[in-house]
């Protein structure tokens, strides 16, 4: 499950990309854009920053922008810096494979097949997902009534 967290980085990241591009954005702004409570997303922001998914500017019109464009930052590069592995089991896990502890025989388990397919299935979607498109998807809705 996506945890509340990964949400927010989400949602900030996709403040910043509809912000104008280059202009940084004040962590207070992104908070109330993302509906983010603003301690925590300073602990969020600062973890996009340390694998240059965004920047921070210093100064009195400082603040954060996105580290590349919103068309190079996919879904599952966000998802696995705050949520850690897509696979919804170690022994799934291609970045933090982990045998089972209480498994038989890994070769022929029906459980760890499944959550491959999983996997697979999730991370492909994830990974063509990126915050361009997201904010093209979002810019189609019709604001709710």
């Amino acid at each position: 499950m996506l945890s509340q967290k990964a949400k927010y980085a989400l949602r900030s990241l996709l403040a910043l990309a509809a912000h104008k591009e280059g202009d940084p954005m004040m962590i207070a702004d992104i908070a109330e854009e993302a509906n983010a409570p603003r301690k925590f997303l300073e602990q969020i922001l600062l973890d996009l920053k340390r694998r240059g998914i965004v920047h921070s500017v210093r100064g009195r019109s400082g603040g954060y922008r996105l580290g590349r464009p919103a068309k190079e930052i996919t879904f599952a590069e966000v998802i696995r810096v705050i949520d850690g592995p897509l696979a919804l089991s170690p022994c799934a896990s291609r970045t933090a494979y982990r045998r089972c502890e209480d498994c038989f025989d890994e070769t022929t388990c029906a459980i760890r097949k499944a959550l491959i397919e999983v996997r697979d299935v999730s991370a492909e979607i994830l990974e063509k997902r990126t915050l361009a498109m997201a904010l093209a998807d979002k810019r189609k809705i019709p604001p709710r009534s």
